[in-house]
C-alpha cells in the first residue's frame, strides 16, 4: 500500500495539475527539530525536505522547532504555528520534559492540548514520541512512554514511537551510536539526522497522501 501511495504522490508531482497548492506541514518540536548544533542545511527539517523532494512530494516543511522547548512551550506556540495555510502538523516534543524529569502526567496534558488545538483547526497530525531511559525509574519510564500511545488512540492520530528509531537502527547495524551523535552525546550529527529522516520519511509521505485526498 505504501508503494502505491508513493507512486500516486510522484505522479501528482509530475503532472503539476493534480493539486492546486503545495501541501504545508509544520514541524512543532524542540532542538531535534530545530537542528541544534548543525549547519542549517544539515538539520532535521532541511534534510527531510530534500528527502521528500526526492520522492516527488509537493510539500513544504515548516521548521517550528525551538531548542530547549518542552511540551509546555510547544503548547504555548501552537496557536500561532497553526496558521491558515498549514495543512498538517508534526508534533515532536517531550525530550526536554524527560531530561528534566518533569511529571509525565503534565507532559501528557500539554501534548493533549496541542492535539486538541490541531483537531479544532482540522489539521491532520503525526505524533512523534521519544523513548525514555530508566534513569528516573521504571514507573516514570512506563508512564512517559505510554502517554504517546494513549494520546494517539485518544485523538486517532498516527504515532511514530521514537524520533531516534532510524539512528538507533543505523547504530545497531554499524555497532556505534557515537558516530551518529554530536560531541554532547545527545543530539544527532548530520549522519544521525539522515538516518532518522530515512526512517520517518515514509510515514510523512503517508500523511501527505492523506492530506491530498
Amino acid at each position: 500500500m505504501r508503494a502505491v501511495r508513493n507512486l500516486c504522490i510522484a505522479i501528482a508531482a509530475l503532472s503539476g495539475s493534480a493539486y492546486a497548492e503545495t501541501v504545508k506541514i509544520a514541524a512543532l518540536g524542540d532542538s531535534l527539530t530545530a537542528g541544534y548544533g548543525l549547519p542549517l542545511e544539515d538539520g532535521f527539517v532541511p534534510q527531510l525536505q530534500r528527502w521528500l523532494d526526492a520522492q516527488g512530494a509537493d510539500v513544504e516543511i515548516l521548521n517550528a522547532g525551538v531548542s530547549g522547548d518542552t511540551t509546555a512551550g510547544g503548547l504555548s506556540r501552537t496557536d500561532w504555528t497553526l496558521t491558515p495555510d498549514v495543512d498538517g502538523l508534526i508534533v515532536a516534543l517531550g525530550g526536554n520534559d524527560y531530561l528534566r524529569g518533569l511529571d509525565p502526567a503534565i507532559s501528557k496534558e500539554n501534548l493533549r492540548g496541542i492535539l486538541a488545538k490541531a483537531e479544532i483547526a482540522d489539521v491532520d497530525t503525526l505524533l512523534v514520541g521519544i523513548t525514555a531511559g530508566g534513569n528516573y525509574g521504571p514507573a516514570f519510564k512506563a508512564q512517559f512512554d505510554a502517554s504517546y500511545v494513549s494520546l494517539s488512540d485518544e485523538f486517532s492520530v498516527p504515532l511514530y514511537p521514537d524520533i531516534f528509531a532510524g539512528l538507533l537502527a543505523e547504530a545497531g547495524a554499524q555497532g556505534s551510536v557515537a558516530d551518529l551523535l554530536q560531541p554532547d552525546g545527545i543530539h544527532p550529527n548530520a549522519k544521525g539526522v539522515a538516518a532518522n529522516v530515512a526512517a520517518i520519511g515514509p510515514i510523512i509521505l503517508d500523511l501527505i497522501f492523506d492530506l491530498q485526498q
